[in-house]
């Protein structure tokens, strides 16, 4: 779903953005979101040259993306580190010095936090560009602020800051980079995302293990090394109907996995999310979070939600975790069972 149109602050064509820089370091489905504005970007400014601010651990998405002229990779968790504050200094120094070096006309921060606004403020850009409503003092590093809306979809909001600045919108393209690899026969299997950042947005285990043992193709089991304990009890628990990928991955190879599926199973992830930017079918369990913001982005997807009264709350810890666990394994198979003449299973 796209947002109401909003007159321009800046006419298109009124600016010509010969060297562009994105600021979106993490985490992977925020990425993905980002996408159809880097694709907007370059379909009305194709001659531009569009850099990318990425945090370590997720530039796999964007490397090797035909939209992207370069890639500045910073470890910003090592920036957390109290030990670690000697080679932070002498990182964000060569980064500093190296985005001002570029001269770029435009500056989009869609992160929206200190950090991130520094690096937008720090490039010396011209224009810099960021949500109103950002987080912890960003804003006060944009010249140009722009309201991103409320009750709209992450999608929706970054192609809205691109409108707002002049650059056409029509039309939602995420163009992944191509992985040119095949983990199986495509459609033979479907993937099975049980883990999340938050611990409120995980589906109970044990429902992953029945919705699996229910369905008659194998689950491909997909995650982060955070994830290898969930995803091993799961696959201990279903023999023979699934394999175990989670940990053995790269994100090129996790998106070679996906897109080869006939269907995902997910929590609230950044899998699911590129699934659902590589048209993959997606059935989601939405519990402390809304899918009208940050649900599978597209036609063709699913999303189950218990009626609860507190849903979505947006915490991280709940006592009792209500909204995930009423989403029973029997909605799930009955839902994935009525699309079946869609799927190979």
């Amino acid at each position: 779903m796209r947002g109401g149109a909003t007159k321009p602050l800046m006419p298109s064509g009124s600016r010509k953005f010969r060297k562009i820089l994105v600021v979106k370091p993490s985490s992977l489905g925020d990425i993905i979101h980002a996408l159809p504005l880097l694709n907007a970007v370059k379909t009305a400014l194709p001659d531009s040259e569009v850099h990318w601010v990425v945090a370590k651990g997720f530039e796999g998405v964007l490397q090797g993306h035909p939209m992207i002229k370069r890639l500045w990779v910073i470890h910003k968790e090592d920036w957390k580190r109290p030990s670690r504050l000697m080679s932070t200094v002498s990182e964000l120094g060569n980064l500093f010095r190296g985005l001002r070096s570029e001269r770029y006309d435009l500056v989009i921060d869609l992160q929206g936090l200190l950090r991130s606004g520094l690096i937008t403020a720090l490039s010396g850009a011209s224009l810099r560009v960021g949500f109103s409503d950002a987080r912890e003092l960003s804003p006060f590093f944009y010249n140009l602020k722009v309201r991103g809306g409320t009750g709209i979809h992450a999608v929706d909001r970054y192609l809205k800051l691109a409108s707002l600045i002049g650059i056409d919108t029509d039309g939602v393209d995420f163009r992944l980079p191509s992985t040119q690899d095949t983990f199986h026969s495509k459609g033979a299997y479907y993937v099975v995302v049980p883990g999340a950042r938050w611990p409120t947005k995980r589906w109970p285990v044990e429902y992953f293990i029945d919705v699996i043992k229910a369905l008659p193709t194998t689950a491909v089991i997909v995650g982060s090394r955070e994830d290898i304990d969930i995803a091993g009890t799961i696959a201990l628990n279903t023999s023979g109907h699934s394999i175990n990928m989670a940990g053995k991955t790269d994100l090129k190879r996790l998106f070679s996995i996906i897109e080869g599926a006939s269907f995902m199973l997910s929590n609230d992830s950044g899998p699911m999310h590129s699934g659902a930017a590589l048209s993959v079918p997606v059935y989601a369990m939405f519990g402390p979070t809304s899918e009208v913001l940050t649900g599978p982005y597209g036609d063709g997807h699913r999303v189950f939600r218990a009626d609860i009264g507190c849903s979505p709350c947006f915490r991280k810890t709940c006592a009792t975790m209500r909204c995930m666990r009423e989403i029973t394994p029997r909605q799930v198979i009955k839902a994935i069972t009525e699309d079946r003449g869609h799927f190979t299973v």
